[in-house]
């Protein structure tokens, strides 16, 4: 019964969007796509808020670090291998300890840790410390879709899938499959976005690859986390903590505009809603 009207939800949603079709299209059009999944990516989206770029460069460390370890336990198997070689029956060396390679390898990993706990650490509680937030979104999850609600203006949506048929009518292109939605968060670049997650039925997880944000949203918990974007442009994110069978398909989409279209945005979606004039799924961007 509750998948059903789940389904029922999805449904009626997609049909009610309807009318924003050229608003989204036309706040779509003029960003360029930036977080998005690239075919036989290994690296990382572009980071596009600080947070990201901290997390970037903790992990290039990271990698030098590691590369550094296994080429000289590498080098130190092959040195070894071959130094030591000997006949079938040679009596091998007998040894208890030594002292000077057992300190070494006490201190050479601590000295590492300290390295590696020196710089995560600070970035750590700089993604749990939300500074003065010129935004505030409340991200709820649902079994299969997302609610976005901007608690300061009394603005709340539902998110749903779009259908491959509809990506065009929106303004994405064939291959923002799976990923765009009908409707969009939308963040002014350079603002302090603070991210308020939560679910209504089972544990969901906000993430948006090129902000570094990556936040369970836990049935009767509220966490918090915040990000800046320093770009305009599209983002795209999915939930990432399996959550049912149509896991799969729980994208999210942002939006971040200059200041003067956010503002826009804003104040038409606050009227569309507060008039009743449409269905909050139709909540879509600024004209």
């Amino acid at each position: 019964m509750r998948f059903a009207k789940t389904l029922s939800a999805a449904f009626f949603g997609f049909l009610a969007g309807g009318s924003a079709y050229a608003q989204e299209e036309a706040l779509t059009s003029d960003l360029p796509v930036i977080g998005i999944p690239q075919p036989g990516g290994i690296a990382f989206q572009p980071a596009s808020t600080s947070v990201a770029h901290d997390i970037h460069f903790l992990d290039n460390m990271l990698l030098v670090i590691i590369t550094l370890i296994v080429l000289f336990v590498t080098a130190l198997l092959v040195v070894v291998a071959i130094k030591f070689r000997a006949s079938k029956g040679h009596e091998a060396a007998r040894f208890t300890h030594n002292t000077t390679v057992e300190i070494a390898w006490t201190i050479v990993p601590v000295v590492i840790l300290v390295i590696i706990g020196a710089f995560s650490l600070p970035k750590l509680f700089d993604q749990l410390e939300v500074p003065e937030a010129d935004v505030t979104i409340k991200a709820t999850g649902y079994q299969w879709y997302w609610g976005h609600e901007y608690p300061d203006s009394g603005v709340y949506f539902e998110s749903y899938m779009l259908a491959e048929e509809d990506l065009a009518e929106y303004g994405y292109g064939p291959e923002t499959y799976l990923l765009a939605t009908d409707t969009a968060v939308v963040v002014p670049v350079g603002a302090v976005v603070k991210l308020q997650t939560t679910a209504a039925d089972v544990i969901h997880s906000w993430k948006i690859p090129a902000f570094g944000v990556h936040i369970d949203a836990v049935p009767g918990r509220l966490n918090e986390t915040w990000f800046r974007v320093d770009e305009p442009g599209i983002y795209f994110g999915q939930c990432s903590e399996l959550c049912g069978i149509s896991h799969t398909y729980m994208p999210i989409t942002v939006k971040a505009v200059p200041q003067d279209e956010y503002d826009a945005w804003l104040a038409a979606a606050v009227e569309r809603y507060a008039d009743g004039g449409a269905p909050v799924t139709q909540v879509a961007a600024a004209e």
